[in-house]
């Protein structure tokens, strides 16, 4: 069995937000019908003690750095964009560092979905910007982006 848990914030309120890009992603995998021997569950905890949450998962199912994948936001990758990668993730993302000392390693599946689309003129800072819900428009090219990632998988 694999363990894909997207993250995101807990509750209504952040449920449309850039930093929930994990969630979402898991949501559209549930509404398809969970693939194969992959088990997707959303992250219940706030974003930056997701480690406290994963580890729980990941002792309880008994399963090594090579079966667990976590999905999340990535303000390094455009909106539009992925990727999978094994033990690469952003340079700054709370919700994953806190996995990674949780886990007590980095080796473990990311797929790191992209979100940044802030005007370069007038750029609105990480923090904030992760906070914010998507826009209509970018909901419908993020659709498209998980549509991506489910024909890829990951392995």
């Amino acid at each position: 069995m694999k363990l894909l848990i997207g993250l995101g914030n807990p509750g209504e309120h952040y449920a449309r937000n850039r930093h929930s890009a994990g969630k979402l992603l898991v949501k559209k995998m549930k509404e398809m019908g969970n693939p194969g021997d992959i088990r997707a569950m959303e992250s219940e905890s706030l974003m930056n003690d997701s480690g406290k949450f994963v580890a729980q998962l990941y002792n309880f199912y008994k399963i090594t750095p090579d079966d667990l994948c976590i999905a999340h936001d990535d303000l390094d990758i455009p909106l539009g964009q992925y990727k999978i990668q094994k033990g690469i993730g952003p340079k700054v993302h709370y919700g994953v560092n806190s996995i990674e000392e949780a886990l007590g390693t980095k080796d473990f599946w990311r797929i790191r979905i992209g979100i940044d689309n802030r005007n370069s003129q007038n750029r609105i800072p990480g923090e904030e910007y992760v906070l914010q819900n998507f826009t209509d428009e970018e909901l419908v090219i993020l659709d498209k982006v998980f549509d991506a990632i489910i024909k890829d998988g990951f392995k």
